[in-house]
């Protein structure tokens, strides 16, 4: 907590200078936060210096004070509720500097350590999710509640990284499929998704195409991700608005779905007005409600617009209180407003009321009302307070305030007010449509219908009929798909176009797009349906090639290893290796280099699928004779008398391989039998992917763990019989191969599980060569260049005179020796 207070603090002294931030504070004995974006922008540039902030949204002023309005009308006995309301501009490095003052509890901005506990219990906040996850990653180091009314990035839902955040709005993820449900009601086939570089627009846009994509009778003909900076007026945000228009005009999409800010979609809709760019906007609840921008002159050049909401209520007696000028209240927002900002001036005092009170909206003001109602039940929970008394003084953490609030289930006049378990309200939406028939210049916003809950989109008959033909009929198909110019899809080839749909409700009477079957996809020139490529690790693929050919030099150099072992068969060199069990050894070598070819081709569950439960077998197979061969070595190099004769009665190199082996037979065998590697299909946009799907991952990790086991214990035996007087160093030389195999293994299994495409073949295989190389060369490879080329030690008085020498030089008399 320290460190990041350090690093925010030193980044926002050397920022910000000694501006401080527009606030309204009030004394209580709790405290309760408030961040709004009253100013919409501010002066950011790429230099350092002082901010400042413009555009002043008058309806963000009075969400403040419905805050202030509402927390007056918590009555607690004997506690006095006090606030601390900032305004962020809607910038996050001003809001993450406003909340580290709400949690310094009024004191030096410029601290670096933040308390243990703040006197500030609780913040309702911020309207913008990419502000909103910033300071909800700050609060919760305190464990205080944060509560936004406005952010709805599904993001935010999860309770791993924003444990403390809770919100009146449901999630994205529900209105992202409220706007699929309305495109599909219209029976609209193509639509352009734009979205904004920031939390809401990229996870709302990102829902949207995959919701979408599921939906095999709708197309995104593209999606558009404006910069981060595309508010500010500059040569680059005109170049992309420029761009983004003229692909719009050269579009056949029907609908237009904006999924940003107000501020975004305030500048594209201008844009549109200039440019007399006519299409159907689908706006998002960030700006479906927006006074100011269905308030623009000539809005209806633009075309129509339908709109989601959440449900909409009145904040009770609060048009009274605005009317009454609030009352007689005093705060330091309220000043601002009456002296920098106030709304017709030119006009009477009653004027002047009515006028502000004018810009009350329903929505998000309602949304803040029930926030501060949901702290105010937490707060009689925590405190066990009546009308007349509180049990508990005002003395609490915001961890038990936390725990209160989120358990909270109550209702305010009819709505029900509770979270679930990712600290969202589950409630629906109403469906706006711009109504500009009425007005010369504006439009007027109105209720068309309702997305429930459930999934439903409801909107009545008669409604939907005139729509349909008022946004048809104003396209007509050259319009909607242009002379020779077809719907872009994926999975979806369109041909040409016919009659619109004018009073008939058919999808299939809406134009005579044909899907491309299940294997095909639509060409660039959108004229004829092509096939999908397969894609599966083919044999002349450079990277098998490569494999092939490494795998037929160790198949070569295990039969020329056998061969060469067959005919020393009685000498010292061979017994070193196990003598007639080496032959084993090999011959498992040999089954696991002829593996790496199961890899290759269209997998077939008869015979590519089956390479890496075979592989087990094999090698531990080949693990067994070795551990065998170790512990041969470790009996025969021991003369101590005390040892018993059942361990020497263990020294069965073929009982042993037997069992150890038959133990990973049973576990390989049974995943062949009742849950084998199966061939797979995977379709891409252009490609299907033929591989073989790991359907258990249960009899892939034994057969792992016990290959890694058997190996670790080779590996101890191994390194413990080091110093063994043995000519030919084979425990050395197990001790590396072992080492090798489990340092592979361990490089392999993350790269298998997290790789995909076409070489995942190729790193099993590869996985397969290196194991069998490193036992090929490091065990067996030794004893091959003595017997060929250093003969004088492949003979039993080598090995006697090496063992008396080892002894004398170790001042111990030789009892003996044992082969």
């Amino acid at each position: 907590m320290f460190l990041m207070g350090l690093f925010f603090m030193s980044v926002f002294h050397s920022s910000f200078g000694e501006n401080s931030l527009l606030h309204a504070y009030y004394h209580g004995d709790i405290i309760i936060g408030g961040l709004f974006p009253i100013h919409l922008k501010t002066n950011r540039t790429n230099t350092s210096g002082p901010l400042s902030c413009s555009d002043y949204d008058v309806q963000m002023f009075l969400r403040s004070q419905v805050m202030i309005y509402a927390i007056r009308e918590i009555k607690l006995p004997n506690i006095t509720i006090g606030y601390d309301i900032y305004d962020t501009c809607g910038d996050v490095s001003l809001a993450v500097r406003a909340t580290l003052q709400l949690l310094n509890n009024q004191s030096d901005p410029k601290s670096c350590l933040l308390p243990s506990e703040p006197q500030m219990k609780v913040v309702i906040g911020e309207r913008y999710s990419e502000v909103s996850i910033a300071v909800a990653r700050i609060v919760a180091l305190s464990s205080v509640a944060q509560i936004s009314y406005a952010s709805t990035s599904k993001f935010l839902s999860n309770r791993f990284k924003f444990p403390t955040f809770l919100r009146t709005v449901p999630s994205d993820k529900y209105q992202t499929r409220g706007i699929v449900e309305l495109v599909k009601t219209f029976l609209w086939q193509t639509v352009i998704i734009v979205g904004s570089d920031d939390e809401y627009g990229l996870f709302g846009s990102d829902s949207l195409e995959d919701t979408f994509s599921q939906d095999t009778n709708t197309c995104v003909e593209f999606v558009q991700i404006l910069s981060a900076d595309f508010m500010t007026n500059n040569s680059q945000t005109q170049t992309e608005l420029t761009e983004l228009l003229e692909k719009i005009k050269n579009s056949s999409a029907e609908a237009i779905i904006l999924f940003t800010k107000d501020t975004n979609a305030e500048i594209i809709l201008e844009a549109a007005i200039r440019h007399k760019v006519n299409r159907t906007w689908i706006a998002s609840d960030a700006w479906s409600s927006s006074p100011k921008i269905s308030a623009m002159p000539d809005i209806k050049l633009a075309g129509d617009v339908f709109g989601f909401i959440f449900k909409q209520k009145e904040v009770p007696g609060f048009k009274d209180y605005v009317m009454s000028m609030f009352n007689g209240t005093e705060n330091a927002l309220l000043k601002d407003y009456l002296m920098q900002n106030p709304l017709c001036s030119n006009q009477s005092v009653e004027g002047r009321k009515k006028c502000l009170a004018s810009y009350i909206d329903q929505d998000e003001s309602y949304r803040i009302y029930l926030a501060v109602q949901v702290i105010g039940e937490g707060l009689r929970r925590l405190l066990k307070c009546d009308n007349h008394q509180c049990e508990h003084s005002s003395k609490f953490t915001a961890s038990e305030l936390l725990s209160e609030i989120q358990r909270v289930n109550f209702n305010v006049s009819t709505n029900n007010v509770s979270f679930n378990s990712d600290g969202d309200r589950r409630m629906g939406y109403d469906i706006v449509y711009w109504n500009k028939s009425e007005f010369k210049q504006g439009a007027k916003i109105e209720t068309i219908g309702e997305y429930s809950p459930d999934g439903k989109i409801n909107v009545p008959l008669y409604l939907f009929k005139n729509l349909i033909n008022d946004t048809v009929s104003a396209y007509n198909c050259s319009k909607t798909c242009g002379a020779g110019y077809e719907f872009q899809s994926e999975g979806k080839c369109c041909r040409s176009c016919v009659a619109c749909v004018i009073g008939e409700f058919s999808p299939g009477n809406s134009s005579d797009c044909k899907p491309c079957s299940e294997r095909q996809y639509s060409s660039e020139k959108l004229d004829q349906c092509l096939n999908k490529t397969d894609e599966f690790f083919r044999w002349l693929d450079p990277f098998s090639i490569i494999l092939c050919s490494l795998a037929a030099t160790g198949i070569i150099i295990t039969v020329v290893f056998a061969v060469l072992f067959a005919i020393n068969l009685g000498t010292p060199a061979v017994k070193a290796v196990g003598g007639y069990m080496c032959f084993l050894e090999l011959l498992s070598l040999l089954a696991g280099f002829c593996l790496t070819f199961t890899f290759l081709d269209r997998p077939t569950q008869n015979l590519n699928c089956v390479g890496l439960p075979l592989f087990g077998i094999v090698f531990t197979l080949c693990i067994s004779c070795i551990l065998a061969n170790l512990f041969q070595i470790l009996l025969g190099f021991n003369f101590d008398l005390t040892i018993g004769p059942w361990i020497k009665k263990l020294n069965q190199p073929l009982v042993l391989v037997t069992v150890v082996s038959g133990i990973q037979v049973a576990v390989s065998v049974s995943w062949l039998i009742f849950n084998p590697p199966i061939p797979q299909e995977m379709e891409g946009s252009t490609t299907i992917l033929h591989h073989c799907e790991m359907t258990s991952f249960g009899y892939f990790s034994a057969m792992l763990v016990y290959n890694g086991c058997l190996a670790l214990i080779c590996f101890l035996f191994a390194f413990k019989g080091r110093r063994l007087p043995d000519l030919y160093k084979n425990a050395s030389l197990i001790t590396i191969s072992m080492l090798l195999f489990m340092v592979m293994w361990i490089i392999f299994l993350p790269l298998y599980l997290t790789m995909s495409g076409k070489y995942k073949p190729a790193i099993e295989g590869a996985a397969i060569l290196t194991s069998c190389f490193s036992i090929l060369f490091s065990h067996l490879a030794p004893k091959f260049f003595i017997i060929l080329f250093r003969k004088e030690l492949n003979q039993e008085s080598a090995i006697t005179e090496y063992i008396r020498k080892h002894y004398e030089l170790k001042g111990l008399p030789v009892i003996g020796t044992q082969h």
